[in-house]
């Protein structure tokens, strides 16, 4: 999504990730050889259209390419995971390679993430740029080192920050930068409507709680419909937002209630 405020900094909460468990209790998500369990969503296209093979496995990793596009034209894309979620950690290792495609936005400059508790593929609109959901940031640093990786944003929806709903759906939460090309780790943890945490390898970078839709956005009204306010589970969903990213290592743990 849009890139943060650089200039505002909340919510930071520093610390390491819980004592993992035993690796085989981690189930990978992505087999290495094809997009099987995964379903591609773009903007001006149908769920289930991968638009210019963006989405594709190339020696090993989940890639998001733009070697077929002449141009970015707003088509913003999510590959969706195929299980509803609600208790779980996920960890894999992304990293930003290449240049951004041309026409593609500012903010969109090694920009990516994990879209968490989100609507499916098939409930977004044709035209929709970004499901509603919360998403777990991956930003590449330009060198600048203001670029941080890790934050938070809440496309249609709104979560509990520090005691306060943030005014900003882009909040920066984290001082993390990492440069791009470097591989690097990355986890969410997500317990329902409890607590959400981001991980940069091994360090919380942001931590929130009670997501809801959020009433003001069109799309959040759509989605929630006549359900609850609060949101305990959905999709995950990776994004292509027009720089090229690798992912490896995609491993799934659900937690007990």
């Amino acid at each position: 999504m849009r890139t943060l405020a650089a200039a505002v900094t909340i919510g930071l909460t520093c610390g390491a990730a819980a004592a993992d468990p035993p690796a085989d209790q981690w189930v990978p998500m992505f087999n290495g050889k094809d997009l099987r369990g995964w379903t591609p969503k773009f903007t001006g296209s149908p769920a289930g259209e991968n638009l210019l093979d963006t989405f594709r496995v190339q020696d090993g990793l989940l890639v998001a390419s733009y070697d077929r596009y002449d141009e970015m034209r707003g088509r913003f894309g999510h590959l969706f995971y195929e299980r509803k979620l609600s208790h779980y950690r996920i960890r894999l290792e992304y990293r930003f390679v290449g240049q951004q495609v041309k026409g593609g936005p500012t903010w969109g400059l090694m920009n990516s993430g994990i879209m968490l508790h989100s609507e499916s593929a098939q409930s977004m609109r044709r035209d929709q740029a970004f499901p509603v959901s919360i998403e777990a940031q991956f930003l590449g640093d330009d060198g600048t080192g203001k670029r941080t990786t890790g934050n938070l944003c809440s496309p249609g929806t709104n979560v509990t920050l520090n005691g306060a709903v943030p005014k900003d759906h882009c909040p920066q939460t984290s001082t993390v930068a990492v440069p791009p090309g470097e591989w690097t780790r990355f986890e969410v943890e997500v317990r329902g409507g409890q607590t959400l945490r981001h991980l940069v390898n091994g360090v919380v970078t942001a931590e929130y709680s009670h997501p809801t839709y959020d009433l003001a956005d069109e799309d959040g009204r759509r989605v929630k419909g006549t359900g609850p306010l609060e949101l305990t589970e959905g999709y995950v969903a990776l994004q292509a937002e027009s720089h090229p990213v690798q992912f490896r290592n995609i491993e799934l743990l659900v937690l007990e209630p």
